[in-house]
């Protein structure tokens, strides 16, 4: 009797531990990024997915320049876009070259030599840094305080708030400052508790700077003040013109001056708000009623979807994964949440000139729904819609049915010149797969997403080119794959393509089906009759065009797109693992790794997972790559240009639910997560992916 009832309460106790939720709040306030010394790679950022304003260690933007070669101190918005004047009346069609492919000529938007219009078209729309707000803080000198007079740090991104309280002295004297983002507004609210605010010694500072029109652009461009024009229309009102573009900042009510050309001092009485806006705003919200509406918005974030909790491993790895996926979710939500796919580099700085690439939509997105918050992808997967027509009429201008995604694009749909990006193919099933994920949790989105499926798939069909000589559909010749090293000439049948391609339209035909429509013939003949996977000695090519796939160096570098064939897709008949298996080996033996991009390491992740191998898993994850390096602000570091880099955390974030909530058909728990004893797992909300 004794040994039953020590039994039971044994199984009782392993019942309720495994019933035990996860303390949410313990968990990510383990995690709030401290710092005690300024470090340019390590600003901290606050936003609500349309709107991002990243500060330094003063709790503002108080040195941007000192900045801007770190993480720059931004301010942008999903609607702050401008164009410099067309006055060479440049047009779209003037990057058009024809290219002769399967018996007719085909034109692209490509970078042609000597073409003003290339250029235009690259640099135009950009988007826009809408302006510095920072301090000016005077020492005893009257001199403005530089970077080194700031001392004695203490500043913490509070995430489970959503509030950045900064602490620090100048000569001595205390300061403290609480900054905050509306969730819903683009607002800023801050708190400053100094001796220096009644002394007159610390003012804020609004600089509004001038795009670059460059690639990057970090906001600390105060050159050319004859170009734009700022003002003070009326007390609490700032307008700011740039050409044809026009914006506000509407600011609570302080006294206020206009020392230089688009700078202007705001004495502050403890608090102030701002307000970014294409309109003038009605009235603004308080700082209270910001930072409460703030801790609303994060406690209710953290609180729903996902969480994973490693607390209890034993190895050293698991701390700093556990960091990762906690400062990845908070960075996600507030740079790429928009009502439109974000850039690479978020709503921080520009990089290819603030312009969303669509091939990067499934590394920003498709996390969201794999974690419980379906509704934040949804958000911009609506915006598909409003650039239909423009993506139809590519399709239509090269031949094609149905709609041709764009690649490099702008928030109304142009096509950006690019003699890479005019020939991807891969972002095109992307639309299907996201519609996929939102319809496996909202079934009701059917009827939503039905037609804008059906016209992707449309494309794909009649893109696949029937070669009758081998009796079977080719993709090629005319596409450069996702792994960017191939000519597009040259270039047919990538592996990964081919596979997404399957895997496209047949979740296509279901849709079709499960609208009570019989399944599309023309669809059915080129899934019956579509190009085997490419392979040769026992693993998968990167194209059937590149037998050299794995001898040639160049070959050997970039992403290593063919392990998407198993990864980011499922199993299929069409799919041989053991073959992917040995792919996977000459991989991870003989890639190039220092020539890769942060996606690779969660991408080859999840191949690693879906072949049972959870410890080559975490290995991938922790390949020491520069590429793969991880900032303690969360930032996926990639080199000089590109100081932070969202695909890479978006990846981090789908690899650990594949990890840790399988996928379809999956037999094994927690298939990503070694079984050697010395990694604990507690998850809860996570999805399984396809």
């Amino acid at each position: 009797m004794k040994n039953y009832l020590t039994f039971l309460l044994t199984c009782t106790y392993f019942m309720v531990c495994a019933q035990t939720p996860i303390n949410r709040q313990a968990l990510v306030a383990r995690h709030n990024v401290i710092l005690h010394k300024a470090d340019t790679l390590a600003a901290l950022s606050l936003g609500n997915g349309n709107f991002a304003f990243t500060v330094d260690v003063t709790g503002l933007q108080t040195f941007p320049e000192t900045y801007s070669n770190g993480i720059p101190l931004g301010t942008q918005s999903g609607w702050g876009w401008h164009s410099f004047p067309n006055i060479a009346g440049a047009k779209i069609e003037d990057t058009y070259q024809s290219y002769h492919l399967h018996g007719r000529d085909i034109t692209y938007a490509v970078q042609k030599k000597n073409t003003p219009a290339v250029d235009y078209f690259r640099q135009n729309v950009h988007r826009l840094q809408l302006g510095n707000v920072g301090l000016l803080i005077l020492k005893k000198n009257g001199q403005p305080a530089t970077f080194t007079d700031i001392r004695q740090v203490n500043q913490v991104l509070d995430l489970w708030n959503g509030e950045i309280r900064s602490a620090f002295t100048v000569e001595g004297v205390p300061v403290q400052v609480r900054t905050v983002v509306h969730p819903r507004k683009d607002v800023i609210a801050v708190k400053v508790i100094s001796p220096l605010v009644k002394q007159g010694r610390l003012k804020i500072r609004i600089r509004l700077p001038y795009p670059t029109g460059g690639f990057a652009d970090a906001g600390t461009n105060y050159q050319h003040p004859d170009r734009h024009l700022s003002s003070v229309i009326k007390p609490g009102l700032i307008i700011h013109q740039l050409d044809t573009t026009r914006y506000y900042l509407n600011y609570s009510p302080a006294s206020i001056a206009n020392p230089h050309p688009h700078e202007f001092l705001l004495t502050p009485d403890r608090e102030i708000t701002i307000q970014f806006s294409p309109h003038e705003a009605p009235a603004l919200p308080s700082f209270t009623q910001t930072e409460n509406d703030s801790r609303q918005y994060w406690q209710a974030f953290w609180k729903r979807g996902g969480a994973v909790d490693f607390s209890g491993s034993t190895d050293p790895r698991a701390f700093e994964l556990e960091r990762r996926v906690i400062l990845s979710q908070y960075l996600m939500a507030i740079q790429c949440a928009g009502t439109m796919p974000p850039q690479e580099t978020g709503l921080t700085y520009n990089s290819w000139y603030g312009k969303p690439h669509l091939e990067m939509y499934w590394w920003h997105e498709v996390h969201f729904p794999l974690w419980g918050r379906a509704d934040l992808m949804e958000k911009s997967l609506q915006w598909y819609a409003t650039v239909a027509d423009k993506a139809r009429a590519i399709a239509q201008r090269q031949g094609y049915k149905g709609i041709r995604w764009q690649k490099m694009t702008d928030p109304a749909g142009n096509e950006s010149p690019s003699s890479v990006g005019a020939f991807l193919i891969w972002q095109q099933p992307h639309f299907i797969y996201m519609a996929e994920l939102l319809y496996r949790q909202h079934p009701e989105v059917l009827a939503r997403y039905q037609s804008l499926v059906a016209a992707t798939a449309d494309f794909m069909a009649s893109y696949a080119w029937y070669d009758s000589a081998t009796h079977r559909y080719i993709l090629g010749k005319g596409l450069i794959p996702a792994q960017e090293r191939f000519k597009p000439e040259e270039t047919y049948n990538p592996t990964y393509e081919l596979a997404y391609w399957r895997w496209g339209l047949q979740t296509a035909q279901r849709w079709r089906e499960r609208a009570g429509l019989p399944r599309h013939p023309g669809w059915d003949k080129v899934l019956q009759d579509l190009s085997s996977l490419p392979r040769q000695e026992g693993v998968y090519l990167a194209a059937e065009s590149a037998p050299d796939s794995y001898t040639r160096p160049s070959y050997m570098t970039d992403h290593p797109a063919v392990l998407g064939t198993l990864g980011m897709l499922p199993a299929s008949p069409a799919l041989d693992t053991a073959v992917m298996r040995h792919t996977l080996d000459k991989i991870w033996t003989s890639w190039d790794w220092k020539d890769t991009w942060g996606w690779d390491f969660p991408l080859t992740c999840m191949t690693a997972v879906r072949l049972g191998q959870p410890e080559r898993a975490i290995d991938a994850l922790f390949m020491q790559i520069k590429t793969n390096t991880w900032l303690r602000n969360g930032h996926n570091y990639q080199d000089d240009r590109l100081r932070l880099y969202l695909p890479g955390n978006g990846g981090l974030l789908t690899a650990v639910a594949l990890m840790c909530a399988g996928y379809d058909g999956c037999t094994v728990k927690e298939p990503g997560i070694p079984k050697n004893g010395r990694w604990k797992v507690k998850w809860e909300g996570l999805q399984p992916m396809p």
